[in-house]
Formats: C-alpha cells, sequence, structure tokens
C-alpha cells in the first residue's frame, strides 16, 4: 500500500511545487520590459493600436512595454515566433481577426493558432473601410463593380498583410458576394498598402479606419463603404456595404492579445486586469473611437471563444471559396 501511493505522492508534491512557483512568479512579474510583437509594418492600424496599449499597459505594469513589428506572410512570421518563445509573459503577441482565418489559409504553419496559445485580452473592434484616391472615378460600391465587372481582373487593390488578414479576407468576401474579379497586391501592413494607393500604383484599398481616417481627412482618399453591419462612429455619413446592394453583408475586424501557450494563469489574469483597466480609462476609449475602433473588454475566455467562432467562420469560408496565400 505504501509504495503504491509513492508515485502519487510524488506527482502531487511536483505539482505542487510547480504551482507554488507559478504563483511566486506571477506576484513579482514584471521584472524586466514586456515585448507585444506585431505583424504588421508600423504605420498602420495595428501598429498604432499596439503603440497605444504599450504606453498604456507600460504605465500600469511599472515595466517599459515595448512593440517589435515582425511584418510578413499575413503576419505568421511574427506569430510563429512568439508561439515559440518561452511562456513566461515577457513576449505577447497583438493579432487582428485575420489570425482566426490563417490555420485554413496556411495548413503547414509551425504552430496552431488556437492551441499554441492563450487569449489574454480582446481589444477593441472595427469596420474595414474601401478607399480610392480622390483621383479615381470610383465614389459609391457601385461604381467599383460597374468598373469590376467591364474589366475582370483588371482593378487591382492593397490589403495591407495579405493573407488571412481581415482587410483581405473582407475583399475575398465581397468580391464573391458581388461576382467580380479583382486583383490584390498584398503589401506587409496598411502603411505600405497606403502609400501604394496614394501614389495610383493600386486603384482601391482596404483597410481600417485608424490607418486610412487622416488621409480621408485631408482629401486624399475617398471613402466608399465599410463592411460593419452598421455605419461606422467615425464615418457616419460612409454608407454600409448591405445598404449598397448586397444585402446581409458583414465583416467586423477584431484587435487583440496572445500570450504563448503555458504561459501561468496568474500572470494571464494580471494582464487581462490591467488591459481591461486602461480601456475602461476615458482617455484611451476616446483616443481609440478617434481612430475608428471601439473598446472591447472582457476575460480571458470571452476572448478565447470568440476566437474560436472566426477561426469556424472564416476557415469555412476559405476553403468554400479556395482562397489560397499568395
Amino acid at each position: 500500500m505504501r509504495q503504491t501511493f509513492r508515485p502519487l505522492f510524488k506527482a502531487l508534491l511536483i505539482a505542487g511545487t510547480a504551482l507554488a512557483l507559478s504563483i511566486a512568479q506571477a506576484q513579482s512579474y514584471p521584472t524586466r520590459p514586456v515585448t507585444l510583437v506585431v505583424g504588421f509594418a508600423p504605420g498602420g492600424s495595428a501598429d498604432i493600436l499596439a503603440r497605444l496599449v504599450a504606453q498604456k499597459l507600460g504605465d500600469s505594469l511599472g515595466q517599459p512595454v515595448v512593440v517589435d513589428n515582425k511584418p510578413g506572410a499575413g503576419a505568421t512570421i511574427a506569430t510563429a515566433a512568439v508561439a515559440a518563445s518561452k511562456p513566461d509573459g515577457y513576449t505577447l503577441l497583438l493579432v487582428t481577426s485575420g489570425h482566426a482565418g490563417s490555420g485554413a489559409l496556411y495548413p503547414k504553419l509551425s504552430y496552431d493558432p488556437q492551441k499554441s496559445f492563450e487569449p489574454v485580452a480582446k481589444l477593441g473592434a472595427s469596420p474595414v473601410v474601401i478607399v480610392a484616391p480622390a483621383s479615381a472615378p470610383f465614389r459609391k460600391l457601385k461604381d467599383v463593380i460597374d468598373a469590376a465587372r467591364k474589366n475582370p481582373g483588371k482593378l487591382n487593390y492593397a490589403a495591407g498583410g495579405g493573407g488571412a488578414t481581415t482587410t483581405s479576407l473582407a475583399a475575398e468576401f465581397l468580391k464573391n458576394e458581388a461576382k467580380v474579379d479583382m486583383v490584390m497586391v498584398p503589401y506587409k501592413g496598411s502603411g505600405p498598402a497606403l502609400t501604394a494607393l496614394l501614389s495610383g500604383e493600386v486603384d482601391l484599398g482596404f483597410d481600417i479606419p485608424s490607418s486610412a481616417l487622416p488621409h480621408i481627412k485631408a482629401g486624399k482618399l475617398v471613402p466608399i463603404a465599410v463592411t460593419t453591419k452598421s455605419r461606422s462612429s467615425v464615418l457616419p455619413d460612409v454608407p454600409t456595404v448591405a445598404e449598397q446592394g448586397i444585402a446581409g453583408f458583414e465583416v467586423t475586424g477584431w484587435f487583440g492579445v496572445l500570450a504563448p501557450a503555458g504561459t501561468p494563469q496568474p500572470v494571464i489574469a494580471r494582464l487581462n486586469k490591467d488591459i481591461n483597466a486602461l480601456l475602461n480609462d476615458p482617455d484611451t476609449k476616446a483616443r481609440l473611437q478617434g481612430i475608428g475602433v471601439e473598446a472591447g473588454t472582457g476575460s480571458p475566455s470571452d476572448f478565447g471563444k470568440l476566437i474560436a467562432s472566426d477561426t469556424q467562420r472564416y476557415g469555412d469560408a476559405i476553403r468554400k471559396l479556395g482562397i489560397k496565400a499568395d
């Protein structure tokens, strides 16, 4: 009997020791700077949001939060790097809703988009806005659709990040619903994509208001439509895609923070608490609304359920439409 219980006692002792170490680590966390990895180039919507969150989160944690841009391959380069990092809370990943479609689009990833990560917190939600240079002949969605139908495969558009990003998927869904053939030109983020659009390198852009808004206000870009169910608070005069003839069309982008799988739950809880606090701050809310992002709070579990739901939705759509990574 005594020998029977020895392995069990040893296992319990090891588990108890590991738990104690995890709790102790969480109580002292953080003791050094935290890195927030972003899979897109500087200047885009994800980067803008990351830098806002990094500044506020660093203040509450008492340690700097450093933004590290690793653009390329639809953010999968950055995501793979974080998945392979030590799960101690010192390397985090800012993701967009395109993360939910990456598994279907890139079947040979070195990580699992869900199992390789712990959800930390949702940051907010935003529409995708379809924009064109002010010099272009497009003012309504009908103008774009008519031009695409008259010249199949001739109209091109920029989608920052390419791959399974929210902007590129919104474009793919629109092409499918409108039965038009347009060509995507992928860029490593909203910044390079907008530069190409403003220079006339591409005809259209699918972007997040936080990136496109300054150029819209300056009169350099014309907003044609937003992809959400309702109009955007920062672009109230811009009709939705559904309002312009494609009934039921809806694509809502979201942003959030993930940590590598195995990160201690007390660390996740601390990060979630601090992120929710900064999102509830009136100044942060106002700054987010100013770039077209509605702050979103909730538990790690809430964020995990959102990721799971959109993974199913985006995955089904990508496979049905036969979308391939460029």
